[in-house]
């Protein structure tokens, strides 16, 4: 019987056989939720970086990459933006390559690397994603990107979400999903509205980005799933 397990926090990760995985990296917000529109929306590949020093240095490869940094909800100065999806329209991102190094998205991605595969998730691609998961014969780890390594809400209801399509399939789940999927049940009536509550939330209104909550809170909103091929993630086909 294959596994169906939640990663809670990234801090966590090296307790699991990522290679014996196809990992879902989560970060609702905003980093996978950008990822998958952007993906949507025609860019070439995402590359994630761990560092903003890592992203800068494309600067120096001569071609024409956008730059994307991000740290605790800020775009880093000097960079062409930074993870709001409203950065990912086709208009800004269609035919180009962006490099993307964030706070906890690309933090979780790159401790998960030795995974079989490595595809995003957000509400954006929800039931695409589940679908494919479904077709998967593998061991499925959902990794909650968190915050700074700690929990959050967001990404854990989720993994619920993720769980409450997946679980009727012949799957052992562990704790961390049992966890997830009974937070997705006292959440799944108003998802919106239950996630006003999280620090998250609190920190990017302070930041009077509102909007960009509303938005990755959309369900189905595309279909692309996106895959990491080497360094790139890419749409998968």
């Amino acid at each position: 019987m294959n596994q169906l397990n939640v990663c809670l926090s990234p801090a966590l990760i090296p307790l699991y056989r990522v290679e014996d995985y196809i990992v879902v990296i989560i970060d609702i917000f905003r980093a996978t939720s950008s990822i998958c529109y952007g993906i949507e929306n025609g860019a070439e590949a995402i590359i994630p970086v761990s560092q903003v020093e890592e992203c800068a240095a494309y600067r120096e490869k001569g071609l024409d990459y956008l730059l994307a940094a991000e740290r605790d909800g800020k775009v880093v100065e000097g960079f062409d933006f930074g993870n709001s999806p409203f950065s990912y329209t086709k208009e800004k991102v269609a035919g180009k390559t962006v490099v993307l190094t964030t706070t906890n998205g690309t933090h979780a991605l790159h401790l998960s690397r030795n995974a079989k595969q490595i595809v995003i998730g957000s509400f954006l691609n929800l039931s695409a994603l589940c679908n494919w998961l479904k077709t998967q014969d593998e061991n499925i780890l959902l990794v909650c990107a968190g915050w700074k390594n700690n929990f959050n809400l967001e990404d854990t209801l989720f993994a619920g979400a993720v769980v409450e399509q997946l679980k009727q399939l012949d799957f052992k789940l562990d704790d961390g999903a049992i966890a997830a999927n009974d937070l997705f049940q006292i959440g799944k009536q108003d998802i919106s509205e239950y996630l006003k509550k999280t620090s998250h939330s609190e920190r990017l209104k302070q930041l009077g980005i509102e909007k960009d909550i509303e938005f990755c809170l959309q369900v189905d909103l595309t279909t692309a799933i996106p895959v990491l091929d080497g360094d790139r993630l890419v749409k998968f086909t």
